[in-house]
């Protein structure tokens, strides 16, 4: 019995020292499978409904990042800052089966802004247990050893189903037909083997409805149309040494206005505004939603945002790519940085705000 207890001790310490080290922001695919169906560990997709019916990590609730922000038809955020009003956000969240309790697990494909928008959105409501899972869905399915099984089976059955067809091509209907039984055999093993796999295809279930309880909001994480205007004003007077920085997130082609998103009237940028496109702190090479901290600083530092300065970023919507630049800035021990999380929905329709193209 004590040699019992004395395990459930230990193992309950590993477990909640993953996620009590000197990095608070993100967690990797190493330490994060080992929490994947834990009571109080809580994996959220940020990624879109059918990305996430494709193949989602088990368990997880779908969040979309881009449908987090709440505006009307004039892009006005009805409780600005914050991403939605609280008695919204408690709906919303209860809806998910989430309780105040839960350590939240964010996580895309492993490019980040979809990742950090939910990270974005949980912390503006006070939840400090949110972590984003820095490699995503693809960082567990690689570490998946059911995964990698099930991905040589398909591998083979494909292979298999070419000679098939070439035999049938050919004439030789009983080589075809003994490769086609193959294949059957195949897809048998893979049809066993999916509910054992750390990422699964399907629409999300209906969770049981909680009472998540928005105690506090944190609306200094986020910016207002006011202090961005307010910043963009004295950018235009001061220059590069002005004691604030906006960054635009976007596509070249959403900066320069030739391509327009949602039900905004005008295309273009925030005057000042430095363009720092999100994909520039995203590890592509080695698929992680953030470069590391050495290069980040470097990326950083080239464009003039430095620790000194308040940043404020902004994108479409602001939980998204914004969120991505903000949270690797975070990364880096910034202190006065901030989501515009009216972003350009709000200002490109604001007819009293300027903009450049």
């Amino acid at each position: 019995m004590k040699q019992w207890f004395k395990t459930l001790c230990i193992a309950s310490l590993f477990s909640a020292s993953i996620l009590m080290g000197a990095d608070k922001i993100t967690i990797q695919p190493e330490e994060a499978i080992k929490l994947i169906g834990k009571p109080g560990y809580v994996f959220v997709c940020g990624d879109s409904e059918t990305a996430y019916e494709g193949g989602h990590i088990k368990g997880a609730r779908e969040m979309y990042a881009h449908h987090l922000h709440h505006a009307d038809i004039m892009g006005n955020l009805h409780c600005e800052p914050l991403y939605q009003c609280p008695d919204h956000a408690e709906h919303y969240i209860s809806s998910k089966g989430i309780k105040n309790s839960d350590v939240i697990i964010a996580y895309d494909n492993w490019r980040g802004p979809n990742a950090t928008g939910v990270y974005s959105f949980f912390k503006s409501f006070g939840h400090e247990k949110v972590y984003v899972l820095d490699g995503g869905q693809d960082g567990i399915k690689a570490l998946d050893p059911n995964q990698k099984i099930y991905n040589d089976l398909k591998m083979e059955a494909r292979e298999l189903k070419r000679q098939a067809r070439k035999a049938k091509k050919a004439g030789d209907k009983a080589k075809a037909a003994e490769l086609k039984a193959k294949v059957k055999e195949l897809k048998t093993q893979m049809k066993q083997l999916e509910p054992k796999l750390l990422v699964q295809r399907g629409k999300e279930p209906h969770w049981e409805h909680t009472h998540y309880k928005i105690e506090k909001t944190r609306p200094e994480l986020l910016a207002t149309t006011e202090e961005v205007y307010h910043a963009m004003q004295d950018i235009l007077k001061n220059g590069d040494k002005s004691k604030y920085v906006i960054i635009d997130t976007r596509g070249m082609t959403e900066i320069i206005g030739e391509r327009k998103m949602d039900n905004v009237a005008r295309g273009g940028h925030i005057p000042g505004s430095k363009f720092i496109e999100w994909k520039k702190v995203t590890d592509f090479e080695r698929k992680k939603s953030f470069r590391t901290n050495e290069e980040l600083k470097k990326m950083f530092e080239s464009y003039g945002v430095t620790p000194d300065k308040t940043v404020y970023a902004y994108c479409q919507v602001g939980a998204g790519r914004g969120s991505e630049i903000i949270t690797a800035l975070e990364l880096l021990g910034y202190k006065n940085v901030k989501v515009y999380s009216g972003a350009w929905d709000t200002w490109g329709n604001n007819m009293n705000m300027p903009i450049r193209r």
